[in-house]
């Protein structure tokens, strides 16, 4: 296996790909040996530099700014500093710089091209035709039906796509300490060359806001955050003392460092709060429970509802998207799809409908513990309330009992969510609780399979490629080859 690049036509970009170079097939006829040439393999890569032999990480240095270069000519960006004259890039007053603006402009930036190569893998090189296009792309964004985070200050960023008509994509939890040490470089690494591809900081403390710098920093894939956490850490951990000035405070901070997509739990509103009464585990999400609370001591209503407007605007300003999270998910298979989860669910269209007035991308989370005979019911549901904006599903479940097996159940309901229409998958547990790399690596290959599994079964152009090379492969008694082309094989060194 190794890394290769491809550059662009449009923009001056260059995507990396992993290239499976495959053994010759030797057949034995009358004649004598016979040998044929295999083609190679290119599959879709997240471990960016890392899986480069020729990158040599030296901690803390980051990684490679490669949209630096994009920026160049660029006279809507403008670079910032605040007292501590720490610098951040963002739009120039009066100019909206979002992927979304520049789509019904119809314009085809860098990341709208390099996506369009990253997800086709080469397979033209292979005779196949593929309608994901560059243009394809932008029509896709222009919609709203799919979504690049990319910060305009994550310059380390190799742009991703999230969106039905394309790769289902990986979430993956991550923990970050007081300080930022080796080892956290090495867990990004590993995320990374194991098919991560996202990132979603869920860290709780105040101190952890230093370590989210190195975070981005140190990450090819886009980071998520849910601001609130940061939010409740300022107020002290004291809900009665949580603000909306500690929210925009912590908001604004995680959009300068770079955060890519943001979690706003704005759709739970006050009068949700009753219906919950009816259900066996009550509020599981942490931000629900927060906001519960908050709207119950103050008695007023969810503030990041009332604020939703300024929170666009702050992320237009850095070209972030923003992830509407589920604050009243179901904890358990008895209270999937009950009142409480659909009326959140309801609420989420008017909030689409003014992200997308501010030119904001944006997505849409769910739905928690759910049965299978339930998930089609409620995608049809997110369909018709969200207008088809990608749907991210973070540790799904289909079953309460896969005790110490949690990450089998949410692989079944996360195949059956991505058939269905989920972009993005994953982020069941944070990995603070996972011992050791052996677990993360089984979790991680779970969502992987689930991912694939529904890109064969929507048709993802180049998705069956790999799953015929291995067969092949299999047949022939070529072993190397079969075990190289295994979804649990990584491009990594």
């Amino acid at each position: 296996m190794k890394k290769i690049y491809v550059e662009g036509k449009i923009n001056n970009v260059r995507v990396g790909m992993c290239q499976i170079n495959l053994s010759d097939t030797v057949v034995e006829t009358d004649n004598g040996k016979v040998v044929k040439k295999n083609n190679p393999v290119v599959v879709y890569d997240t471990s960016g530099p890392y899986g480069d032999s020729a990158f040599k990480a030296d901690f803390p240095e980051a990684l490679p700014r490669i949209r630096t270069s994009w920026y160049a000519r660029r006279k809507d960006i403008v670079l910032k500093s605040d007292v501590t004259k720490k610098t951040s890039f963002c739009a120039k007053a009066g100019k909206c710089i979002t992927q979304m603006y520049y789509a019904k402009k119809r314009m085809i930036t860098p990341e709208m091209e390099y996506v369009a190569i990253r997800e086709n893998q080469q397979v033209e090189a292979l005779g196949l035709k593929s309608y994901i296009t560059p243009d394809f792309v932008r029509r896709e964004i222009a919609a709203g039906r799919a979504v690049i985070p990319a910060n305009v200050n994550h310059l380390e960023l190799e742009p991703m796509i999230i969106g039905s008509r394309f790769r289902v994509k990986i979430n993956s939890n991550i923990c970050m300490g007081k300080f930022f040490t080796k080892n956290d470089v090495d867990k990004i690494r590993l995320n990374c060359c194991l098919g991560v591809d996202t990132l979603m900081d869920i860290s709780r403390t105040e101190s952890s806001a230093a370590t989210r710098e190195y975070l981005v920093r140190n990450s090819p894939v886009p980071v998520g955050a849910p601001p609130l956490y940061h939010a409740l850490a300022k107020a002290g951990g004291l809900v009665a003392d949580l603000s909306w000035e500690h929210y925009r405070s912590a908001l604004t901070e995680q959009l300068e460092q770079g955060v890519d997509f943001i979690s706003v739990h704005a759709a739970m509103k006050r009068r949700h709060l009753e219906l919950t009464s009816h259900r066996l585990t009550g509020i599981v999400s942490h931000a629900g429970k927060t906001l519960a609370e908050w709207m119950t001591v103050h008695g007023e209503e969810n503030f990041l509802n009332t604020h939703f407007p300024e929170i666009c605007e702050m992320a237009c300003t850095y070209d972030a998207v923003i992830s509407l999270g589920s604050g009243l998910r179901p904890g358990s298979i008895y209270d999937a799809n009950d009142e409480a989860q659909l009326a959140e669910l309801a609420e989420m269209r008017e909030l689409v409908e003014t992200a997308w007035k501010h030119h904001v991308q944006v997505m849409v989370e769910g739905p928690g513990h759910i049965p299978m005979n339930k998930i089609e019911v409620y995608m049809k549901e997110y369909r018709y309330i969200c207008k088809g904006v990608p749907f991210f599903s973070p540790g799904m479940v289909a079953s309460d009992l896969a005790v110490g097996h949690e990450h089998i159940a949410a692989a079944i309901g996360g195949a059956q969510m991505a058939w269905y229409g989920a972009s993005l998958i994953g982020g069941l547990k944070s990995q603070a609780g996972i011992t050791n790399v052996e677990c993360m690596q089984t979790d991680l290959l779970s969502y992987k399979i689930a991912a694939h599994s529904a890109d064969l079964a929507k048709g993802h152009p180049g998705a069956q490629v790999r799953d015929n090379a291995f067969s092949k492969a299999k047949q022939e008694n070529r072993r190397k080859d079969w075990i190289k082309l295994s979804l649990g094989n990584t491009c990594r060194q």
